[in-house]
């Protein structure tokens, strides 16, 4: 017996429509009966309408019919976190407080995705505002991790990661301020890319407030999948200038050759690291000198003013916009944000200049490091995933989240593209890696998680476990 539909990846998925072993709307069927069976174990998917979902894979299904030319993911269907405009539908980021925001047009991603064929299946859970590395919203409630009930799905995008790994979407959209795409990929056991800065376009017409300078210079929009090849192929969908993102090039996805030196980080400056996460890196590390890359361990250079510059970039711009969003984020990112807060002095123009100055170091201090190795490859989280809950206990506990995920936090800084590939598991949990390149070098970073992956296999999707 062959497998299921919502078992196979994305680029399969499309093969199979175009050969027409399948049509657009039984593939959304399957993908459909998943989500009745296996969401409410995971609250994952948070909107869904079946009804204009099938429509829109009956019309893929007409286009292919009529001989039309098609997308790379024609027929296929994707899922979009609750933060990025679908039009029609309310852009909620979550929270109570606007779960009636709507959306008149879809966001650049969305829009390329869908003229690539691809039809929109569902919305995804996330924190309120994505402030907080743990799914659990005041709209929606808590997502749980497909691996184990209870336990973190990561954040911001942790509702896209655990339906991707339950096998109820087979990609999806999400976005990464401090590593919202990674670390859900990483808790869950698939693959994400965050793209360079203006990689992707980004932004929603739905917003009212022109973005904050702490997403100006960190965010970015990304792709989630179980496999690395479905990666590539969203971001080669979603990429390029939009006239809707200032900020958003045109740039092709191949580089230049470089070297294929990688520094091989187990344990990051900053913190602690548990056994099983610097087992994991030193595991792709040994796969990587396998396929001819040349790996050493090495520290990159100045990880804790890395650490320090974002810490104090997302503080100083928060502390502005605060008055903005603090009525909109439910208790418990209210908390988070309270407890993770290290206290900076107001802001002033001097202070300001000081920190993009030390930024600018930082920037070129990792520019020379990475002219000798073109990539870093380490934790995504230092730790395993936590249970829910605990990042808000105390000072103590979401302190050792934030130390958790330092190591994340360099690419947000720098614009650095960053893929994260599963590395095996541990304790019932996915382990799993970050592969940080250049500017713009997605291509090397994709080549070396698909590297990775083909050691190691894919680890999804999965039945949720108790």
């Amino acid at each position: 017996m062959g497998r299921a539909l919502w078992q196979e990846s994305a680029l399969s998925l499309a093969k199979m429509i175009k050969d027409g072993d399948v049509s657009s709307r039984d593939v959304v069927e399957a993908h459909l009966a998943r989500i009745e069976q296996v969401n409410p174990s995971v609250n994952a998917i948070v909107e869904i309408r079946p009804q204009e979902v099938l429509r829109e894979a009956d019309a893929a299904d007409a286009r292919l019919r009529a001989g039309e030319v098609l997308g790379t993911l024609h027929g296929v269907p994707f899922s979009v976190k609750t933060n990025i405009d679908v039009a029609g539908y309310a852009t909620t980021q979550a929270s109570v407080a606007l779960k009636d925001w709507m959306a008149t047009t879809d966001a650049a991603a969305v829009q390329r995705m869908r003229s690539a064929g691809a039809v929109v299946l569902a919305r995804t859970n996330m924190p309120d505002l994505g402030l907080r590395v743990n799914t659990e919203s005041s709209l929606y409630g808590p997502t749980h991790n497909p691996w184990r009930h209870g336990v973190t799905a990561g954040g911001s995008s942790g509702g896209e990661a655990s339906a991707i790994a339950s096998g109820q979407s087979p990609i999806g959209l999400g976005n990464d301020i401090g590593g919202s795409l990674r670390n859900p990929a990483y808790a869950c056991g698939i693959a994400s890319i965050k793209p360079s800065r203006g990689r992707v376009p980004q932004g929603n017409r739905s917003d009212k407030i022109e973005m904050a300078l702490n997403a100006q210079i960190m965010l970015a929009e990304g792709v989630l999948a179980r496999h690395v090849a479905d990666v590539r192929a969203g971001l080669e969908v979603i990429m390029g200038a939009h006239p809707f993102d200032p900020q958003s090039i045109d740039a092709p996805l191949r580089g230049r050759p470089v070297s294929r030196r990688v520094a091989l980080v187990p344990e990051p400056d900053g913190g602690t690291t548990s056994p099983e996460i610097s087992d994991a890196v030193r595991l792709a590390g040994r796969a990587l000198e396998a396929a001819g890359y040349e790996v050493e361990e090495v520290q990159p250079p100045m990880l804790f003013e890395a650490y320090f510059a974002w810490t104090e970039l997302m503080a100083t711009t928060l502390a502005v916009e605060a008055p903005l969003f603090v009525d909109l984020i439910g208790e418990g990112g209210q908390r988070f944000l309270q407890l993770t807060d290290v206290g900076f002095a107001p802001a002033t123009p001097e202070s300001q200049h000081l920190m993009h100055q030390n930024r600018y170091k930082v920037a070129r201090a990792w520019r020379e490091f990475m002219t000798t190795y073109p990539l870093i490859v380490g934790p995504t989280w230092a730790h395993a995933p936590f249970e829910l809950g605990f990042d808000i206990i105390d000072t103590e506990s979401a302190l050792k989240v934030a130390e958790s995920f330092r190591f994340v936090l360099p690419a947000n800084l720098l614009g650095l593209p960053a893929a994260c590939v599963p590395t095996g598991v541990a304790n019932g949990l996915p382990t799993g890696v970050q592969v940080i390149g250049e500017l713009l070098r997605e291509d090397l970073c994709l080549d070396a998680a698909e590297t990775i992956e083909g050691a190691v296999g894919v680890l999804t999707p999965i039945d949720p476990r108790s």
